[in-house]
Protein backbone atom coordinates (compact mmCIF):
# COMPACT_ATOMS: atom_id res chain seq x y z
CA UNK A 1 0.00 0.00 0.00
CA UNK A 2 3.17 2.17 0.16
CA UNK A 3 2.58 3.56 3.55
CA UNK A 4 5.31 5.36 4.97
CA UNK A 5 6.83 5.14 8.73
CA UNK A 6 5.59 8.66 9.61
CA UNK A 7 1.50 7.83 7.73
CA UNK A 8 1.91 4.78 9.54
CA UNK A 9 2.45 5.96 12.62
CA UNK A 10 -0.33 8.73 12.94
CA UNK A 11 -2.78 5.90 11.99
CA UNK A 12 -1.45 3.37 14.43
CA UNK A 13 -1.25 5.85 17.28
CA UNK A 14 1.70 3.51 18.98
CA UNK A 15 5.15 4.70 19.70
CA UNK A 16 7.46 1.00 20.61
CA UNK A 17 11.07 1.93 19.63
CA UNK A 18 13.71 -0.47 19.51
CA UNK A 19 15.99 -0.18 22.44
CA UNK A 20 18.41 1.20 22.76
CA UNK A 21 18.39 4.51 20.92
CA UNK A 22 21.77 5.88 19.84
CA UNK A 23 23.12 9.23 18.91
CA UNK A 24 26.85 10.78 18.65
CA UNK A 25 27.43 10.18 22.15
CA UNK A 26 24.40 8.62 23.88
CA UNK A 27 22.54 5.28 24.29
CA UNK A 28 19.45 5.59 25.39
CA UNK A 29 17.51 2.88 27.36
CA UNK A 30 15.12 2.23 29.32
CA UNK A 31 15.14 2.10 33.15
CA UNK A 32 16.32 -1.29 34.97
CA UNK A 33 15.56 -2.42 38.69
CA UNK A 34 19.84 -1.99 39.10
CA UNK A 35 19.81 1.73 37.98
CA UNK A 36 18.32 2.47 41.29
CA UNK A 37 21.18 4.28 42.62
CA UNK A 38 21.82 6.63 39.64
CA UNK A 39 17.80 7.16 40.28
CA UNK A 40 18.15 8.15 43.63
CA UNK A 41 21.07 10.38 43.09
CA UNK A 42 18.93 12.52 40.93
CA UNK A 43 15.60 12.17 42.75
CA UNK A 44 16.99 13.21 46.76
CA UNK A 45 19.58 15.68 45.60
CA UNK A 46 17.44 19.34 46.71
CA UNK A 47 19.96 21.29 44.66
CA UNK A 48 19.53 19.21 41.41
CA UNK A 49 15.56 19.58 42.05
CA UNK A 50 15.60 22.92 42.92
CA UNK A 51 13.46 23.84 39.72
CA UNK A 52 10.93 20.57 39.54
CA UNK A 53 7.56 20.95 41.42
CA UNK A 54 8.37 18.11 43.60
CA UNK A 55 10.26 17.62 47.03
CA UNK A 56 13.46 15.75 47.16
CA UNK A 57 12.51 11.60 47.37
CA UNK A 58 13.61 9.46 50.31
CA UNK A 59 14.42 5.62 49.65
CA UNK A 60 10.96 4.14 49.24
CA UNK A 61 9.87 6.83 47.54
CA UNK A 62 12.77 6.33 45.03
CA UNK A 63 11.79 2.87 44.78
CA UNK A 64 8.07 3.61 43.65
CA UNK A 65 9.14 5.80 40.99
CA UNK A 66 12.26 3.19 39.85
CA UNK A 67 9.36 0.76 39.48
CA UNK A 68 7.05 2.96 37.82
CA UNK A 69 9.82 3.96 35.08
CA UNK A 70 10.81 0.73 34.27
CA UNK A 71 7.44 0.86 32.74
CA UNK A 72 7.64 3.85 30.59
CA UNK A 73 8.90 2.07 27.67
CA UNK A 74 6.17 3.32 24.88
CA UNK A 75 3.45 5.63 23.68
CA UNK A 76 0.40 4.06 23.47
CA UNK A 77 -2.14 6.20 24.40
CA UNK A 78 -2.90 9.88 26.21
CA UNK A 79 -0.74 10.63 29.03
CA UNK A 80 1.69 7.89 28.20
CA UNK A 81 5.47 9.03 28.91
CA UNK A 82 8.52 7.65 27.76
CA UNK A 83 11.02 7.84 29.65
CA UNK A 84 14.86 6.41 28.99
CA UNK A 85 18.05 6.86 30.41
CA UNK A 86 21.22 8.67 29.26
CA UNK A 87 23.75 6.19 29.09
CA UNK A 88 27.52 7.53 27.80
CA UNK A 89 27.92 5.04 24.49
CA UNK A 90 31.59 4.38 24.96
CA UNK A 91 31.76 3.76 28.64
CA UNK A 92 28.21 3.09 29.94
CA UNK A 93 28.02 5.62 32.30
CA UNK A 94 24.51 6.91 33.23
CA UNK A 95 24.39 10.96 32.89
CA UNK A 96 20.69 11.68 33.11
CA UNK A 97 17.27 11.13 31.51
CA UNK A 98 14.73 12.17 29.27
CA UNK A 99 10.90 11.93 29.01
CA UNK A 100 8.71 12.05 25.98
CA UNK A 101 4.89 12.17 27.45
CA UNK A 102 1.95 12.13 24.93
CA UNK A 103 -0.35 15.17 26.07
CA UNK A 104 -3.13 14.66 23.56
CA UNK A 105 -3.58 12.31 20.39
CA UNK A 106 -6.54 14.52 19.46
CA UNK A 107 -4.47 17.28 18.72
CA UNK A 108 -1.39 15.43 18.38
CA UNK A 109 0.49 17.09 21.08
CA UNK A 110 3.89 15.72 23.59
CA UNK A 111 5.72 17.41 25.77
CA UNK A 112 9.67 17.15 26.53
CA UNK A 113 11.49 17.26 29.90
CA UNK A 114 14.91 16.39 30.74
CA UNK A 115 17.49 15.76 33.86
CA UNK A 116 21.56 15.97 33.69
CA UNK A 117 23.50 14.74 36.66
CA UNK A 118 25.48 17.24 37.85
CA UNK A 119 28.67 15.38 37.13
CA UNK A 120 27.82 15.98 33.66
CA UNK A 121 26.03 18.90 33.18
CA UNK A 122 26.97 21.49 30.59
CA UNK A 123 28.39 19.04 28.03
CA UNK A 124 25.15 19.09 25.89
CA UNK A 125 24.22 15.30 26.74
CA UNK A 126 20.17 16.27 27.51
CA UNK A 127 20.52 18.28 24.29
CA UNK A 128 21.23 15.71 22.16
CA UNK A 129 19.24 13.23 24.15
CA UNK A 130 16.28 15.32 23.20
CA UNK A 131 17.19 15.88 20.07
CA UNK A 132 16.39 11.67 19.59
CA UNK A 133 12.80 12.44 21.69
CA UNK A 134 11.69 14.97 19.38
CA UNK A 135 12.56 12.82 16.28
CA UNK A 136 10.40 10.23 17.77
CA UNK A 137 7.75 12.41 18.34
CA UNK A 138 7.27 13.96 15.30
CA UNK A 139 8.82 11.24 12.73
CA UNK A 140 7.54 8.57 14.25
CA UNK A 141 4.30 9.20 16.20
CA UNK A 142 3.04 11.86 14.21
CA UNK A 143 3.18 14.72 16.58
CA UNK A 144 1.92 17.97 15.64
CA UNK A 145 3.22 20.07 18.31
CA UNK A 146 5.71 19.32 21.19
CA UNK A 147 6.42 21.81 24.10
CA UNK A 148 8.34 22.14 27.49
CA UNK A 149 7.09 23.62 30.23
CA UNK A 150 10.08 24.88 32.78
CA UNK A 151 10.64 27.09 35.68
CA UNK A 152 11.23 30.52 34.18
CA UNK A 153 14.39 30.76 36.83
CA UNK A 154 16.09 27.63 35.09
CA UNK A 155 18.06 28.80 32.46
CA UNK A 156 20.36 26.01 31.58
CA UNK A 157 16.90 24.36 30.55
CA UNK A 158 15.83 27.14 28.41
CA UNK A 159 19.32 27.25 26.36
CA UNK A 160 18.42 23.48 26.06
CA UNK A 161 14.98 24.40 24.39
CA UNK A 162 16.74 27.14 22.59
CA UNK A 163 19.42 24.36 20.95
CA UNK A 164 16.31 22.54 19.53
CA UNK A 165 14.73 25.25 18.55
CA UNK A 166 12.21 25.54 20.15
CA UNK A 167 10.56 29.13 20.76
CA UNK A 168 9.40 30.95 23.72
CA UNK A 169 5.44 30.94 23.67
CA UNK A 170 4.81 32.70 26.96
CA UNK A 171 6.03 33.66 30.25
CA UNK A 172 3.76 33.19 33.02
CA UNK A 173 4.08 35.04 36.18
CA UNK A 174 3.70 33.51 39.39
CA UNK A 175 1.45 30.90 38.49
CA UNK A 176 3.32 27.68 40.16
CA UNK A 177 3.81 27.02 43.65
CA UNK A 178 6.76 25.48 44.08
CA UNK A 179 8.18 24.09 47.34
CA UNK A 180 5.93 26.80 49.09
CA UNK A 181 6.97 30.15 46.43
CA UNK A 182 5.40 31.44 43.56
CA UNK A 183 7.27 31.13 40.48
CA UNK A 184 7.09 32.15 37.03
CA UNK A 185 6.57 28.72 34.27
CA UNK A 186 7.88 29.77 30.98
CA UNK A 187 6.78 27.53 27.95
CA UNK A 188 8.69 26.52 25.26
CA UNK A 189 7.56 25.00 21.97
CA UNK A 190 8.22 23.66 17.97
CA UNK A 191 5.79 22.37 15.28
CA UNK A 192 6.87 19.70 13.35
CA UNK A 193 6.69 21.94 10.42
CA UNK A 194 9.30 23.81 12.23
CA UNK A 195 11.63 20.59 13.58
CA UNK A 196 11.88 19.78 9.41
CA UNK A 197 12.55 22.70 8.02
CA UNK A 198 15.71 23.02 10.36
CA UNK A 199 16.88 19.89 9.62
CA UNK A 200 16.35 20.11 5.98
CA UNK A 201 17.83 23.10 5.79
Amino acid sequence: MGWNKRALASVTGVLAPDFPLRSPRLLLRPYAPDDFDFLNQLESDPDLLRYVSWPPRDHEQVQASLVEKTQQTSLRHDGDDLTLLMLLADTGERVGDVQLTWTSSKHRQGEIGFITHPDHAGRGYATEAAHLMLRLGFDDLGLHRISASLDARNAASARVAQRLGMRLEAHLHQNALRKGEWTDEAIYAVLAHQWRGQHQA
